[in-house]
């Protein structure tokens, strides 16, 4: 079992997971809860005992030395943080992790065990996918929800991907399975930009968490990272004419897909998202 520290009672508070490996195309996932654990000052509350669940020859600890000048080893492993935002009417428990190497099942059944012990009632789960989009189009998100009221709030656009699985999917399963509500946000990575940071898709992401929370979340650097990065994948593609071409084509493809889409209420659903955050505190 997960012991966790001495927290005073949370308000309403929900849970918002990412995972690193396999469920985490370029970072983007685990760089939001990265993001909200920095901005949001948020202290971990507990952690997982990796002794059970990873493969250290897989997931290896890291050796390094501290301030002191005494070395220290790092084991894999997954933690619970708890963060207060401004300005919401709930509080957030964020779970970072790594997807465990053994024991899916068990490894869920610990930290939705601790996710209960916090009073935790709802459930967001953030993923990222290598797809064929375009760097220079806004990043896709798609979503499920174990509860259509969710799914109309939430307006998510269904995710229709059938094949194997990672932590992300069992975790939530293993929530509906618990009559536990929660949602799944997935962002569409460019595939040919698998390596991380991905600040675009992590921004994408974070704009379904303010729609979950509704609330304001500070952005810091991450609207300019997202523009650096663009114009420096635009630079690389102009000096390779062939990756160029297919940039192209993939855009041609996407923008004829999205054309009815380019208007009506399409247009409206992102003006209502707007309206709902620009007078909310950062």
């Amino acid at each position: 079992m997960i012991e966790i520290e001495s927290v005073p009672p949370l308000v309403d508070p929900v849970l918002i997971a990412a995972f690193e490996g396999w469920n985490d195309a370029a970072g983007a996932a685990t760089g939001v809860v990265d993001h909200l654990i920095e901005v949001w000052d948020a202290q971990v509350v507990a952690v997982i005992d990796p002794e059970e669940f990873y493969d250290f020859q897989v997931n290896r600890p890291l050796i390094a030395t501290n301030d002191e000048g005494m070395r220290h080893i790092t084991w894999p492993s997954t933690q619970l943080y708890v963060a207060r935002p401004p300005g919401s009417a709930r509080d957030v428990v964020l779970l970072r992790g790594i997807e465990p190497n053994m024991r899916w099942r068990q490894f869920c059944a610990e930290l939705l065990a601790a996710a209960d012990d916090l009073g935790v009632g709802l459930v967001a789960t953030l993923g990222a996918l290598l797809a064929e989009t375009p760097h220079t189009r806004p990043i896709q998100v798609s979503g499920t929800a174990t509860e259509l009221d969710l799914e109309d709030r939430l307006k998510l656009e269904p995710a229709t991907y059938e094949g194997p699985t990672g932590i992300v999917g069992v975790f939530q399963d293993a929530c509906q399975r618990l009559d536990i509500a929660a949602v799944s946000f997935w962002a569409a990575v460019p595939h040919y930009l698998p390596q991380p940071p991905c600040p675009k898709a992590t921004l994408a992401l974070l704009s379904q968490v303010e729609d979950l929370l509704e609330t304001g979340i500070p952005l810091g650097d991450l609207p300019e990272d997202a523009r650096a990065w663009e114009r420096g994948v635009a630079e690389l593609a102009e000096e390779d004419e062939d990756v160029a071409e297919y940039v192209r084509n993939l855009e041609e493809s996407q923008d004829a897909a999205e054309l009815p889409e380019a208007s009506g209420e399409a247009i409206a659903r992102e003006f209502e998202r707007y309206l709902k955050r620009r007078d909310k505190p950062e």
